[in-house]
């Protein structure tokens, strides 16, 4: 293993005093605030179903949403229906469709217990499932996987529904000749992850997801190169070779092969970083190779010191400290989708935070040790921020809380259904629904926003998309968190 020294760094910010209040049950009052985590968990998976493309299922919960895109893949000759959309538009992009799903899967891996007792372990399982029926269409082909369906530019030039668009739903794909590393590798990831998932209910379901995650990890290595289909709305800065490490690292964790472990160990490039999300995996690979020291493979030593290192960076109360923060408490790195950042950290630090308990360790950050109670209450602080525990005193949970967004940033959700079926030209579409100062007509429930900016103000404009606009990955990283707070003491 080659290790990057250096920081995806960032200049410090004010401080902040993480609270270290014992966890009681569901619903807990801090500071006279109190947020039921289970109405929390519930209402982050609707958002998922509102972000289904093509036929939907009879137990749909929202009914403002139909059937859509139900021709896509039919100009490249393949049955591309289903996945999701990712945010406010209508197009489907592999790469964060996948970590959505990666994650979703971690999630139902680590708190299996905590959502069958919130009674959402079976909506988390079909979140995942809607993702990886669409994968296997998309990397039905040998040595080709199909990993855009859309035309992001005519399609943002048009605001209409999902159900009735006419933008064209151009095919993009990767193969020998045209690689795509980082998309291959991260669609592996997330097969060999909800593998895990379905390991034990549907067995021949979940061999298909594994046999189809080793193909495209091996896809992904011999054919190396970054693809720039996606950009310039998800580029990768980071590289290819973070998504390489966390396929295999899934790949390891899911069969415990040695060339996985191989790989691991001799040949992948890791880096210390201080952020998790769909372009930069590392920490995440970190915390999870750190469940396999913990359980005695002794190779993977240094993962579980780079886990710390990141846990250093971001923890308000240690030396290290250093990303920036608003004066209100909240992880503040870029505008626009800042809250992805805020729940990836969250989900982090709760899985972790579950492992040093689990296993007794502690996290060394200079002369300061921190353990479980440490991280458990940063991710529950920052989760609290988002439901309503804030400056402003509002939730940016979509009809969750107290004065929750009314305008999201969302196609299907601004417009009315008495509109369903309105044939309007691309440029009137705006003037008609989007320039509209009122709220949608349909509730986006769950959906978690782009959030406040660094000053913790938040502008609930339609048109302001850098605060209003929800992704499927801010929410699916938010799983893992909430899912925990609603019986926050494990066995």
């Amino acid at each position: 293993m080659v290790v990057f020294m250096g920081t995806f760094g960032r200049t410090s910010a004010v401080a902040l005093v993480a609270w270290l209040a014992l966890f009681q049950g569901y619903l807990v009052a801090v500071n006279g605030h109190n947020f039921n985590y289970k109405e929390a968990l519930t209402k982050s998976l609707i958002f998922l179903e509102a972000q289904r493309s093509g036929k939907l299922p009879p137990n749909n919960r929202l009914s403002w949403r139909g059937d859509s895109a139900l021709d896509d893949g039919k100009e490249a000759n393949v049955d591309l229906v289903g996945g999701y959309y990712d945010a406010g538009d209508n197009v489907k992009y592999g790469m964060p469709m996948a970590f959505t799903v990666t994650t979703l899967a971690w999630s139902a891996i680590a708190y299996s217990s905590e959502l069958q007792s919130a009674g959402e372990l079976g909506n988390v399982r079909a979140a995942i499932r809607w993702g990886t029926d669409y994968f296997l269409k998309a990397a039905s082909r040998r040595q080709r996987l199909y990993v855009q369906v859309g035309d992001p530019v005519k399609d943002h030039e048009c605001w209409v529904r999902p159900e009735i668009m006419k933008t064209p739903r151009t095919v993009l794909q990767i193969n020998e000749s045209t690689p795509g590393t980082e998309i291959a590798a991260e669609t592996s990831a997330a097969m060999a992850a909800s593998s895990i998932v379905f390991r034990h209910i549907d067995r021949p379901y979940a061999r298909r997801l594994l046999n189809k995650a080793k193909l495209l990890f091996e896809f992904a290595k011999s054919h190396k190169g970054t693809y720039d289909g996606e950009c310039p709305f998800y580029c990768s800065y980071s590289g290819y070779n973070d998504e390489l490490l966390w396929a295999a690292a899934w790949l390891y964790t899911a069969t415990h092969k040695p060339k996985y472990m191989e790989y691991i160990t001799e040949e992948a490039v890791s880096a210390v970083v201080d952020e998790f999300n769909w372009d930069l995996k590392y920490a995440g690979i970190q915390v999870l190779l750190s469940q396999s020291f913990f359980q005695g493979d002794q190779a993977l030593k240094s993962y579980k010191y780079q886990a710390d290192s990141y846990i250093c960076s971001v923890l308000p109360q240690s030396p290290y400290f250093k990303i920036p923060m608003t004066r209100g408490g909240l992880i503040h790195l870029r505008d626009g989708a800042n809250l992805q950042y805020v729940t990836g950290a969250s989900f982090l630090f709760t899985i972790y935070g579950d492992l040093l308990r689990q296993f007794n360790q502690k996290v060394q950050c200079g002369d300061k040790q921190f353990d479980s109670t440490h991280l458990l209450a940063f991710a529950r602080q920052q989760m609290d921020y988002i439901l309503g525990q804030n400056p402003l005193g509002r939730s940016y949970m979509v009809g969750f809380g107290n004065n929750p967004p009314k305008q999201a940033h969302h196609r299907g959700a601004s417009v009315p259904l008495t509109d369903a079926k309105s044939d309007v030209g691309c440029p009137m579409s705006f003037v008609r629904w989007y320039n509209k100062n009122a709220p949608n007509p349909n509730e986006l429930t769950g959906a978690i926003l782009g959030g406040p900016d660094k000053q913790d103000q938040f502008s609930d404009l339609r048109w302001t998309s850098v605060y209003t606009e929800p992704c499927t990955y801010v929410n699916s990283l938010a799983v893992a968190a909430l899912a925990k707070l609603t019986c926050p003491v494990k066995p």
